[in-house]
């Protein structure tokens, strides 16, 4: 599934060519806004997405008559083809005055001078955010300082977020007489489960993939491994955990319990036609699940744990350019989406993430019309992993999903596959 089918973020774009580009327009004045009364956003929105988002920003127009808003939606389907027609228009100088940056591109764009920093902005404005942080898992606050700046200084507040679970049909579970998972569920539950389902009801059990956050990640992280060292400095590709993941999900794919990678298959689809059991998501599966009238047939719950429970983890952040002349507008901006209300409107309106805020992902208007298990999602912030983003994130993504695909698809062995992927990754760091 294509649909914000998280984290290709820096996917596609060459990392030293796109770290160039990014260079060029460096913190200039220009291109800041100066030609225009307006405050401009870019966001990444597929038409359906916009549509909630502008909801919200018609909200921001009532209450700042003063500020006009221009919020410009890319109509893309994921980070990466975002990430790549945002930063040639910087590199053209066409600067917004907010962006909205994944985790991905965070560390990224702060190296690069390009950002604003708001550390004076959070003194002056410091109950607000100290408001904010309270209603906040504090992990999101630590890693968010650990991760997104180069340079001691803050650029971005932690926003929504995505983390990973596995989406169940409990319809197939009951047909086939297995019990739905629970959240202490293991590696060897999952693969039962999904030889049962497929034995009684033909069904393939779970839809493994080659993708660095939603269909990787999870199973390192469950196996007590990782695809970067802690400070995303040294891969750890060879590691022999990272090569018994690979193998697991191999034989999910040889077994047929898994349909092979790639293709057309549409895994929410599938499941809400019973044709499949599981499939790895976070919130974003909740706008094609809701349109397939599948909401009721769906439950969600903790990835299956070999050695402890793991999930990946990347948020948003908006922060305000450099080159912007509009500063203080933009911070009125940034200040209205984490409120109480700009976080519970998105949220009622249902979107794609998870709420910064603890209150308002536990609220009604979060995990109404949503699947049984929603709330887990932002439980896992107790226990996740930031998605190693180094610099080169572009061709790091590229490198593992490359090698992960081989294995899958069997066109090399796992040690084969990983330990090549080791070596492209060492080259890269």
């Amino acid at each position: 599934m294509s649909l914000l089918s998280r984290r290709t973020f820096l996917q596609a774009a060459g990392g030293t060519a796109l770290a160039g580009a990014l260079a060029g327009c460096g913190g200039g004045e220009d291109g800041g806004g100066s030609s225009t009364k307006e405050l401009s956003f870019v966001y990444m929105g597929t038409a359906e997405q916009q549509a909630t988002w502008n909801k919200l920003f018609a909200r921001f127009g009532e209450q700042h008559p003063d500020i006009k808003l221009k919020a410009e939606g890319i109509p893309l389907s994921n980070w990466g083809d975002f990430f790549n027609k945002l930063s040639t228009r910087l590199a053209g100088g066409q600067v917004p005055d907010v962006i909205q940056v994944a985790t991905e591109g965070q560390r990224l764009f702060a190296s690069k001078g390009l950002l604003a920093p708001l550390d004076d902005y959070i003194a002056k404005d410091k109950a607000t955010i100290d408001e904010y942080y309270a209603d906040m898992d504090p992990n999101l606050i630590e890693w968010n300082k650990k991760y997104s700046s180069t340079d001691g200084k803050t650029y971005y507040l932690p926003g929504e977020f995505n983390t990973m679970c596995m989406w169940y049909s409990k319809e197939l579970f009951a047909k086939a007489g297995v019990p739905e998972p629970t959240a202490t569920w293991t590696w060897d539950d999952f693969r039962s489960a999904c030889e049962t389902i497929k034995a009684k009801t033909g069904a393939f059990g779970y839809a493994a993939g080659p993708e660095y956050f939603a269909a990787i990640m999870p199973w390192l992280l469950t196996n007590g491994t990782s695809s970067f060292s802690d400070d995303w400095s040294t891969p750890t590709f060879d590691d022999p955990a990272v090569l018994e993941a690979a193998e697991f999900n191999r034989k999910l794919v040889a077994d047929k319990l898994s349909p092979p990678p790639g293709g057309t298959f549409d895994a929410t689809t599938a499941a809400a036609q019973g044709k499949l059991a599981m499939f790895g998501g976070g919130r974003w599966p909740i706008i094609s699940i809701r349109n397939l009238k599948a909401t009721a047939k769906m439950g969600i719950v903790p990835w299956p744990t070999k050695v402890e429970q793991g999930s990946p983890v990347g948020w948003n952040g908006y922060p305000i350019m450099k080159a912007s002349k509009k500063k203080d507008d933009a911070w009125t901006f940034i200040k209205f989406l984490i409120s109480k209300e700009g976080s519970s409107f998105f949220a009622q309106l249902g979107g794609t993430i998870v709420p910064a805020r603890k209150s308002i992902a536990n609220s009604e208007s979060f995990l109404t019309d949503a699947p049984k298990g929603t709330e887990y999602l932002y439980q896992a912030l107790s226990y996740a992993t930031p998605i190693p983003s180094p610099d080169k994130g572009a061709a790091v993504q590229k490198a593992v999903e490359d090698g992960w695909k081989q294995v899958l698809t069997g066109n090399a062995s796992p040690a084969d596959a990983l330990g090549k992927t080791q070596t492209s990754l060492e080259g890269l760091v």
